[in-house]
């Protein structure tokens, strides 16, 4: 497994201890999920760790099996210095791909949405699309990383070792949470347009998602509810007033960085993480009520795909950023995700484009043309 952040690299070695107990209720430290992390980090520390970590992934539904491990061994490293990487490099070749939903299932989908946001109280939902790719050979992971971080070298990129033998892997743009003593830092995106070749064209494009209505309302929604989870928890929490933005190569994003000082120190970044997630950025507003709203109008489980990864040590620091441009790779398949999130102005046309624009990341570094 690791996990890159900032200039550093997680990298774990081996399996001592693995933990499937789903995550719901993991903010409790006398609960099930964090006794069973608690249990896992003894583990480490009774094989000569001094201070063990907990790595790995955590579903979109927390009610799901988590997929996190205590490593026999484990490094922080310097990261690797960025090489070029052609789009294809030792890429297979594509044979076949297909969307779920369909472009004109996907877009009835919102339209559904819109519907529903008219007659309840539900403001904003997240809805997703997979797409499936098959190729004429397995699929070269380090290649596909390496391609990642090209694309994107101050991304969380990212590479999970999953039980049936596939492979999280992905470069999230997106910090959930990150804890460093009592010091807690969260950096929720939600309102994105895609980036132009055109210099002048791009800075419209930027300036035009700061003034626009729709995505200001989305991602007030988005900073209104992080602050309304952490602010009980923190002697001081700040939230700017306004976002400002932030750009991937493909996607400006709507960026707000809310930094906090937790009343205890002692609360664990897992713990802290699990209050948090979903935020409406991933699921909706009010987030119960998205969720059934998306289990109604989503064909398929989401699974890990806008979860959470990262990683924990036993002293409670840690890092753990939102399951986004992302795919699962098993062999000869990978599996792409991407989503938007729905509020009433949306347009069942232009939040395709923007799934499509989302998925170009990982489609690019799998070499297919978007």
């Amino acid at each position: 497994m690791s996990f890159s952040s900032g200039q550093g690299e997680l990298r774990a070695f081996g399996q001592r201890a693995f933990i499937s107990v789903p995550a719901k209720g993991g903010q409790d430290r006398a609960g099930l999920f964090q006794r069973a992390v608690d249990a896992a980090l003894e583990e480490g520390r009774r094989a000569g760790q001094s201070n063990p970590v907990v790595v790995g992934a955590i579903p979109f539904d927390l009610a799901e099996p988590s997929c996190l491990y205590v490593p026999e061994s484990y490094e922080w490293r310097a990261r690797p210095p960025l090489q070029s990487v052609p789009a294809d490099a030792g890429m297979p070749t594509l044979l076949d791909q297909k969307s779920i939903p369909s472009e004109a299932e996907f877009k009835k989908a919102v339209e559904h949405a819109i519907v529903n946001f008219r007659m309840c109280d539900v403001r904003k939902a997240v809805l997703s699309v997979i797409r499936e790719l098959r190729f004429d050979g397995a699929v070269d992971v380090d290649r596909l990383l390496q391609s990642l971080r090209a694309q994107n070298r101050d991304g969380y990129q990212f590479r999970v070792p999953l039980p049936d033998g596939a492979q999280l892997v992905g470069v999230s743009p997106e910090l959930l949470l990150r804890k460093t003593g009592d010091t807690v830092v969260s950096n929720p995106l939600a309102g994105s347009a895609r980036r132009q070749l055109d210099p002048a064209a791009d800075r419209t494009v930027a300036d035009a998602l700061l003034i626009s209505p729709k995505d200001l309302y989305e991602h007030k929604l988005v900073i209104d509810d992080v602050e309304r989870v952490l602010k009980p928890y923190c002697t001081e929490l700040d939230v700017p007033a306004g976002p400002s933005l932030m750009s991937t190569a493909a996607l400006w994003h709507l960026s707000t960085r809310i930094e906090g000082r937790l009343t205890d120190p002692g609360m664990t970044a897992l713990q802290l993480a699990c209050l948090l997630h979903p935020t409406p950025a991933v699921c909706g507003y009010p987030t119960e009520r998205a969720h059934k709203l998306i289990r109604f109008v989503e064909p398929f489980e989401r699974g890990l795909f806008t979860g959470m990864v990262g990683w924990c040590d036993g002293e409670g620091n840690g890092e753990w950023v939102v399951t986004i441009r992302c795919g699962i790779v098993q062999d000869d398949k990978v599996r792409l995700f991407a989503g938007a999130g729905i509020v009433e102005a949306s347009q069942p046309e232009a939040e395709w484009a923007e799934t499509q624009t989302k998925l170009r990341t990982m489609l690019n570094a799998c070499g297919v043309a978007a």
